[in-house]
């Protein structure tokens, strides 16, 4: 009754069990367990980020030190290695509940006006709730109606964990603004971004998110002109970061909430260091895929000026070439599900600060009037009033956090546990499609060896 009444979100499900075999695939999900050991890199693309130079061997002897990310990395002999039986080991029989909203983010399309060149998307909404008037809309948003959003569904909900959005501006020098693989990327962000919010227990219902999906361009920029400015927000912010710096001397947060402050301390780092990781082993890869490229066209040059080997050259290139878009068939799938996955955890680990530095600030506040009521620095009525109303505030913001807690870790796991799944199954199809390609070509080559040998030969 006590959340009822604070507005937070009802109580998630309890957090699905992980046996041991499971625990490798979701080592990034729990501080006290570490990351895969996954070689899989993403795909090479021509308009594929560059990315910084890493000090490698520093970088993987922290990982290597690191006892807790070694826990939990052996596989279980009954572990299934079929794909097929893989692929079952991350089916969930929960299905999530009957949905009463459905949103779309499609159909970049890009205007040119006399000040300014952007990006306009898509947003279709389908509904069979009540409080809509129609049961399906067609609206199209920039990505600034995109972070309008989101800051008004953190000023409504200051102890909730807002998804996150993609970056606003990009690396210099890695992908222009405008390019096809640079929107489709930020389309592919802004659709889970509303997806998350649209399935969330609480923002979903959230009066700012149902003007966002159904209201036109006009009356959208009329509402967004009410309510607090943009000043006003960033004094908000900037009053909450300086006057509750996690780790300070906040007296009365409770243990529950510290230990969120140590979790996400850890996640941050784990989570940092595997994207590092990953982008290494993308330039890796990247190497590697044209080197194989070339090696094959150069067996098939080789060919062309040997006469006796010319069949056994040919065949030589044609297997390599094979192999070679196995691999661009599973970079590209890598570059779908393990990178996007590791970045936006990346941006949830931000958000994951904010909120708590949010909720210390209302505790904080509490602490401060408690504290000037024992001192007896104001009139000791009007305090006791604003006290109360202060605690039900905490409590509200308390109970709030943990709910949405409990809800973010159990999906951060899923989501791990499919991208390194997929992982998985890529690099098993990968190689076994090589060892198909060569066992084929070996299997011909001891046929030919067999057909040729002469007659005198034979027994």
């Amino acid at each position: 009754m006590e959340a009822e009444r604070c507005g937070s979100p009802p109580p998630p499900s309890s957090a699905l069990p992980l046996d041991g075999d499971e625990a490798a695939a979701l080592a990034v999900a729990d501080p006290g367990a570490g990351p895969p050991d996954d070689s899989a890199g993403p795909a090479i693309l021509p308009s594929s980020p560059e990315f910084l130079e890493l000090d490698e061997d520093e970088d993987l002897e922290v990982f290597s030190k690191d006892a807790s990310l070694l826990e939990g990395n052996s596989f279980s002999p009954l572990l299934p290695t079929s794909p097929s039986s893989m692929i079952n080991q991350y089916k969930f029989e929960d299905e999530p509940e009957l949905k009463d909203i459905f949103v779309t983010v499609d159909e970049p399309e890009s205007h040119i006006t006399a000040i300014e060149t952007f990006i306009t998307y898509r947003v279709v909404t389908k509904t069979t709730r009540g409080e809509f008037d129609s049961s399906e809309y067609e609206v199209r948003r920039r990505y600034q109606d995109f972070l309008w959003l989101k800051g008004k569904l953190e000023e409504a909900h200051p102890t909730l964990i807002i998804p996150p959005l993609p970056e606003k501006f990009i690396m210099k020098g890695v992908m222009e603004r405008f390019n096809d693989d640079f929107i489709e990327t930020r389309r592919k962000a802004l659709h889970k971004f509303l997806n998350r919010v649209a399935d969330h227990p609480t923002l979903t219902f959230n009066e700012d998110l149902k003007i966002f999906l159904t209201a036109q361009a006009g009356e959208l920029s009329s509402h967004k002109k009410q309510g607090p400015g943009l000043l006003s927000r960033m004094g908000q912010t900037v009053k909450a970061v300086a006057s509750s710096m996690r780790g300070g001397a906040l007296k009365n947060r409770p243990d529950a909430f510290t230990e969120m402050n140590d979790y996400v301390d850890v996640f941050n780092q784990k989570i940092t260091l595997l994207n590092k990781i990953s982008h290494r082993v993308y330039k890796e890869e990247k190497d590697y895929f044209y080197e194989l490229k070339e090696f094959g066209q150069s067996h098939m040059l080789w060919s062309a000026s040997e006469e006796d080997l010319g069949d056994t050259l040919r065949g030589i290139a044609s297997c390599v070439d094979q192999c070679f878009k196995a691999m661009e068939k599973r970079t590209m799938a890598l570059s779908e599900t393990l990178f996007p996955t590791l970045h936006e955890y990346v941006l949830y680990s931000e958000i994951l600060m904010g909120v708590l530095k949010r909720r210390d600030l209302i505790q904080a506040e509490l602490d401060s009037k408690v504290e000037a009521l024992y001192n007896k620095k104001a009139e000791s009525d009007l305090l006791s009033e604003e006290i109360g109303k202060l605690e039900d505030k905490v409590e509200c913001a308390n109970n709030a956090l943990q709910a949405d807690w409990d809800r973010w870790k159990e999906s951060m796991r899923l989501d791990m546990k499919t991208a390194f799944g997929d992982v998985a199954e890529n690099n098993i199809r990968y190689y076994e499609q090589c060892l198909a390609t060569w066992e084929s070509f070996l299997t011909s080559q001891t046929t030919d060896i067999c057909l040729d040998g002469s007659p005198e030969d034979q027994p």
